[in-house]
């Protein structure tokens, strides 16, 4: 089942798409209006249980900049000039791009961080694979999943206005990061644009007022501002005042947002990029949050910015700009990165990261997770982890967002590639140490096989005969814990080898802690809990399945007051002579949670809602057979998200043109991680029929619930005369 697709389409959506993408010519829909009255009226407690729809191959009349033209399959998309930009409405926003992870707290704060780093994506254009934001059929599509060494994400591309895809923004919020949007304005048409946005006072707090709704309405961090033109007398005047005006309107709407100005305008309106602050751009910088300098800087430059008077106190708003790709005179690039970060930090200074997508654009793709690993691995010495803060449960199975296959507690369920960002559960410590005598250790993450998603978590290396034991940290974290909790654990090792999990807690009342020192912990270890403890039979009858062939999932209470989980460590001891060995142990998931969860009840899915239907005809089958019918709509209910890891979309034929054929079973069409799914081309049976469509949730502890908590709503729908 791809993420997000229907298992029964065999590909058929993104056949289409690439028959479309393949011609300068396609069906085009018409715009059509939606008021946010029409999404609370949907929402109702008194939302219908049943409609009816009357099929028309009518052409669709959604929104093409927000659902693709062809399969009504929703899009992330951007603004591409001004005067999209000033007509903007939140009512016609994309219901679809709107993020819905809210932004994870972290220690410490980014504000108490000395020495940022901030990653500009700038990946082939932007808005590839990655617009699809329900998920799309890709072998090896471009991801990130460093989060813990960086702090702030750019979402890049030469669109005037960028709004980052939400599946970007919410995978960044999980891991306590920010994302940030782009406005830029390019060569001659930019400096038109210029012009009249910064013609006076009314016209750039116009526009500043639809980045900061922009913003707001789709749940980023702030914006880029890229100027790269020329611009005269009058446009540069206004325009600090419209970098101050938008930067206080956006931290008064968007708490811990940013506003960050690149390296590219002078005072005098010359465009001439100077890799540095100075007194020719610090107008500028004093306006707003920060500066990303150009790439072409030199020790000295890094030097004399350090004792710069504009700098003092804010070297941490000098964000230095490092081009992967190492084009022109710079500093290291490519897999010497690491010598430009170097410098940077030697001096002091944040970083911006651009374009480390060049380990994708430029190597072989089969590569590309060996090739991300192998530049961050350099990098790691210069960037700096953050904790991310969370609630209990606390639950990863090392998903990546995308795989050849997707799992669910250790079984296929999908044999095929799939790519769906919001899948991205919280990712690792991504490393490799040395160890004495030849000794070292890694991790990496592995589709080959997984427990829940695309991937699992490598831990490999060679014990050295001179130690017993390597002990390494998977996650650094702060999860304040309950009196009792319960912790299950899923792995696969190799021979010769014992494996266990550590953890270090702190004291839960520095979940507040903003400074930079360490935080002093402790190491616990877990009792083990065997089948006929109690917690482990609410387990086993909350989980349903929780053991799978070669998999060994172990389960541990953990009693304790006032503690707090900061660490989560795996423990790898030889079992046996004392010799060399190496070792290899796949981690499938790592849960820790409420043990009174266990026995919590359960919530029900409510006002399950229909509309934007859209009928399309299918090719037949080639035997002669009719046309088939293809069903695309919006679905959409109410469920706190806070609750689920995802929901399951199925749908069942109740009552077909031939009344002689008995109800169908449940079919899964696929999952949704927010409380909104589009249905994308799901072959019904023909008409007069009668179908039920069904929203299962599934917990993020992944336990399923019993069918009387999934939501649920009855379609009918008949020919119309014309059709006839």
């Amino acid at each position: 089942m791809m993420e997000g697709e229907s298992v029964e389409k065999e590909g058929s959506v993104v056949n289409r798409r690439r028959k479309r993408e393949e011609s300068s010519e396609g069906a085009r829909g018409k715009t059509q209006k939606r008021s946010e009255t029409d999404f609370e009226s949907c929402l109702d407690d008194s939302a219908d249980v049943s409609i009816h729809e009357v099929i028309t191959y009518d052409p669709p009349t959604l929104p093409v900049q927000h659902y693709d033209p062809d399969t009504t399959e929703p899009i992330s998309s951007s603004l591409k000039s001004l005067d999209e930009l000033l007509s903007w409405k939140r009512s016609e926003a994309n219901p679809f791009n709107i993020a819905t992870v809210p932004l994870a707290s972290r220690q410490p704060p980014l504000t108490n961080t000395l020495r940022r780093t901030l990653v500009c994506h700038d990946m082939m254009g932007g808005y590839l694979e990655d617009r699809f934001i329900q998920g799309t059929e890709v072998g090896a599509p471009y991801v990130f999943y460093h989060w813990q060494y960086i702090d702030i994400f750019n979402y890049f591309s030469h669109h005037m206005v960028t709004i980052p895809p939400a599946v970007w923004t919410n995978t960044a919020h999980k891991h306590s990061v920010l994302s940030l949007g782009t406005f830029i304005t390019e060569w001659t048409d930019g400096g038109k644009m210029c012009e009249v946005f910064l013609a006076e006072e009314e016209a750039y707090r116009s526009a500043a007022d639809k980045l900061v709704q922009i913003a707001h309405c789709y749940g980023f961090d702030g914006w880029l501002i890229n100027i790269e033109n020329v611009l005269s007398s009058t446009a540069v005047k206004n325009m600090a005042p419209f970098l101050r005006y938008l930067t206080d309107q956006l931290h008064e709407r968007v708490p811990g947002s940013l506003v960050i100005w690149y390296d590219s305008v002078l005072e005098n309106g010359t465009l001439k990029w100077q890799n540095e602050l100075n007194n020719s751009n610090r107008v500028f910088f004093d306006a707003c949050d920060g500066i990303f300098t150009n790439y072409n800087w030199t020790e000295s430059s890094l030097e004399g910015m350090a004792s710069y008077s504009a700098a003092q106190g804010r070297l941490a708003d000098i964000y230095i700009g490092i081009d992967v790709f190492a084009r022109g005179e710079v500093v290291g690039g490519m897999f010497e990165t690491n010598k430009a970060l170097q410098l940077v930090r030697k001096h002091g200074f944040s970083t911006a990261i651009f374009a480390p997508g060049w380990v994708y654009e430029c190597h072989d793709k089969a590569d590309f997770r060996q090739n991300q690993d192998k530049f961050w691995f350099l990098l790691v010495d210069h960037l700096y982890v953050h904790r991310p803060v969370s609630t209990l449960p606390f639950v990863s199975s090392f998903c990546q967002g995308f795989g050849k296959t997707v799992y669910w507690k250790g079984q296929v369920v999908q044999e095929r590639s799939w790519f769906n960002l919001n899948a991205q559960e919280l990712q690792p410590l991504y490393c490799k140490q040395s160890l004495e005598d030849g000794g070292w250790w890694r991790t990496r993450g592995c589709p080959e096989d997984a427990w829940t998603g695309g991937s699992s978590l490598v831990l490999e290396g060679k014990i050295p005969q001179s130690l017993p034991r390597i002990i390494a940290r998977i996650f650094s974290l702060h999860v304040p814990l309950t009196t009792r909790t319960f912790i299950s654990f899923v792995y696969k090792p190799s021979v010769g080898v014992n494996v266990s999990l550590e953890l270090k807690t702190t004291d839960a009342g520095l979940c507040t802690y903003s400074g930079t020192e360490e935080i002093i912990s402790s190491l616990v270890s877990p009792v083990m809990l065997y089948e006929d403890h109690q917690l482990m039979k609410q387990f086993i009858q909350s989980c349903g399945q929780w053991t799978a062939d070669g998999w060994t999932t172990r389960c541990f209470q953990l009693d304790l007051n006032g503690c707090a989980l900061s660490e989560v460590l795996v423990n790898v001891v030889r079992d046996g002579a004392e010799q060399d060995l190496d070792f290899n142990c796949r981690i499938g998931e790592i849960m820790v949670l409420d043990a009174e969860s266990l026995s919590a009840p359960s919530l029900p899915v409510r006002s399950v809602c229909v509309y934007d239907v859209v009928w399309q005809r299918g090719a037949g089958d080639g035997d002669g057979s009719s046309l088939k019918v293809l069903l695309n709509a919006t679905l959409r209910w109410s469920y706190p998200p806070q609750l689920v890891r995802h929901w399951r979309i199925h749908w069942r034929r109740l009552r077909g043109p031939d009344p002689r054929v008995p109800p169908g079973p449940p079919v899964l069409i696929g999952r949704s991680y927010s409380t909104l799914y589009r249905l994308v081309e799901l072959e019904v049976p023909g008409a007069p029929g009668l179908l039920e469509l069904l929203v299962e949730p599934v917990s993020r502890e992944g336990f399923t619930l019993n069918q009387s908590y999934w939501g649920r709503i009855t379609l009918s729908y008949s020919h119309s005369t014309d059709n006839i």
